[in-house]
């Protein structure tokens, strides 16, 4: 078990439209990982999908650096249309 790798756990709850971090666990293999992630994280039937990735395969912004990888966006008013009005009936966005 100590070289097993690690592996980060994504749950998407049934009441849910996206997968969220819930964990990590190590595991000789994704099936292995998939199966103990249902073991550990879903046990009240809360979960309808399970994701597992290697940790190693993860990369990640370095939080030093937010100012430049961020801020770009700020000047683009058009990636968040704040100003539209929506119906009722959509929903999700």
């Amino acid at each position: 078990m100590k070289d097993w790798p690690l592996w980060e756990v994504f749950i998407r709850s049934k009441n849910g439209l996206e997968h969220r971090h819930c964990g990590s666990l190590h595991a000789s293999d994704a099936k292995m990982a998939l199966e103990n992630a249902r073991d550990v994280y879903t046990r009240r039937n809360e979960g309808v999908s399970i994701w597992v990735v290697p940790s190693s395969q993860i990369t990640a912004s370095n939080p030093d650096e937010n100012g430049e990888l961020f801020e770009p966006a700020a000047d683009k008013a058009y990636r968040h249309p704040t100003f539209y009005n929506l119906p009722d009936e959509v929903k999700h966005m």
